[in-house]
């Protein structure tokens, strides 16, 4: 993580504090707590970071950045941390930060009072794994910034209503995991797939597939392990668009 990064759907990564706790079953095999544990260190303990705070500040070239990919942006035990967090971004006009949560009860409450200033350069998304938590989108509807879903790990079949015609972006990803040991991943069907692939282009949300996941890597014999070579992907997943003037490219 950091400058460079394997993520196709943004820039960089950027973590100014690392930790967090499960809240949903998409959390149930999360990558941060797998390579936290494997590096023997306790995922749960959420902790100002000592070496990466300040990194958008160095770079000077425009980037798209995801914002605590070994965190959430807006859990609890962080809030410590979160206004030096938001003067990062309001120091740094070049970049464009994109900051996905699994807590959007606590974005409106913080927001810095000059949000306004930065809105343009922060796009706020929610994840949603599956029917049961797409209630999520429902706090989106109000942020005066581009808003977008990540239906990754997608674990079943959503159902696309009103909700998400007013979002600026969706991605779609099967769960990566292990073969063996306890992080492992659960299958994604394609027709769960191009349902939302379908219905984002119905609805003119640009819709960028990551990655097919490890079960369909595995059912199709994909030379990649998490199935995410977009010229292996069945057509009608051969989807990567972005939302129109994205800043950082």
């Amino acid at each position: 993580m950091g400058k460079n990064t394997t993520i196709k759907w943004t820039d960089s990564t950027w973590n100014p504090f690392t930790g967090c706790s499960k809240v949903s079953n998409g959390c149930r095999f999360c990558y941060m707590h797998r390579g936290q544990t494997y590096h023997k260190k306790n995922p749960n303990l959420v902790q100002r970071s000592k070496t990466t705070f300040s990194d958008p500040i160095k770079w000077k070239d425009g980037r798209m950045i995801f914002t605590c990919s070994y965190s959430d942006w807006f859990i609890q035990q962080a809030d410590a941390y979160r206004p030096d967090s938001w003067d990062v971004i309001r120091k740094t006009p070049q970049h464009t930060f994109q900051i996905l949560t699994k807590r959007p009860e606590r974005i409106m409450d913080n927001l810095p009072s000059y949000f306004s200033e930065i809105a343009d350069r922060v796009w706020i998304g929610v994840s949603v794994e599956s029917q049961d938590v797409v209630g999520r989108l429902d706090y989106l509807r109000h942020l005066k910034c581009k808003t977008f879903v990540s239906f990754e790990p997608l674990l079943g079949p959503i159902e696309w209503d009103d909700n998400m015609s007013a979002l600026d972006w969706c991605i779609v990803g099967g769960e990566s995991g292990n073969n063996f040991g306890y992080f492992r991943f659960r299958p994604m069907e394609i027709g769960w797939a191009e349902s939302l692939v379908v219905n984002a282009a119905q609805n003119n949300v640009p819709c960028f597939v990551k990655q097919m996941g490890t079960d369909l890597s595995n059912k199709l014999q994909l030379s990649n392990k998490h199935g995410e070579i977009l010229e292996e992907f069945p057509s009608t997943l051969m989807v990567q668009k972005f939302p129109p003037n994205k800043h950082g490219k």
